[in-house]
């Protein structure tokens, strides 16, 4: 939903980029600098359960993140290797992002303090919930993005989805920011479910993209060029 503000997104952070070209900072540079920093605030806001404070860190480094591309421009041009390496910095961090959150629902929701207490409790049954939402949505998180990339080793596109990388992002870090203002996790629970059903959708929304896109065989029937 967000991919289409990507081009004027660009246009705003081009003056960072021409000050990182200026720094001598390749766009590989960028790269690992703000996967490694993400992935490392992540982690510390769920150990440290301060979510507003790790969410706004995390924004800026996504921002800082996105710039190779325009740093890439800027110089090389861009590599087939620095697309590599992007893709796959970017899977990393973004299972460090619920990974932080997965820690976070294990040591500061109510019933994380005595899960086998009863009775459960609304907070404690949102905060399982979030648990298994979040985990859920790792799973859907890298099941698109195979999507897209498997898709494009058949020859098709896979692009399209209620739910792009940025999309997810936005929810994640919003739900973190306004449950640590708040001080309410049902918040971050909520943002979590709504990651899991919009991540379902999107990859459903793939699988049929290129189902779409593939001829059929004489007797009608889709080739098995997915199987692998």
């Amino acid at each position: 939903m967000l991919e289409r503000l990507r081009g004027p997104f660009k246009r705003l952070i081009a003056p960072v980029a021409r000050a990182m070209v200026a720094m001598g900072l390749s766009a590989d540079a960028v790269t690992i600098i703000g996967a490694v920093g993400t992935i490392i605030a992540a982690i510390a806001t769920g150990v440290s359960g301060w979510l507003f404070t790790g969410a706004l860190v995390m924004t800026v480094l996504v921002i800082f993140d996105s710039l190779d591309g325009s740093v890439a421009a800027m110089t090389t041009g861009g590599t087939a290797f620095g697309a590599f390496l992007d893709s796959t910095l970017d899977r990393i961090a973004d299972w460090a992002v619920l990974a932080g959150v997965v820690v976070y629902f294990l040591i500061h929701t109510p019933w994380s303090a005595s899960p086998a207490t009863p009775p459960m409790t609304t907070s404690d049954v949102m905060g399982w919930i979030g648990l298994l939402a979040a985990l859920y949505s790792i799973m859907t998180s890298f099941v698109t993005s195979y999507a897209r990339a498997r898709a494009e080793a058949v020859g098709c596109e896979a692009k399209s989805g209620v739910a792009t990388r940025s999309d997810r992002l936005t929810i994640i870090l919003v739900g973190m920011g306004i449950a640590g203002l708040s001080g309410q996790d049902i918040i971050l629970s909520l943002a979590m479910v709504v990651l899991a059903i919009l991540g379902t959708i999107t990859v459903i929304q793939r699988v049929g993209e290129v189902r779409s896109q593939l001829p059929p065989r004489d007797d009608g029937t889709t080739p098995n060029a997915l199987v692998g």
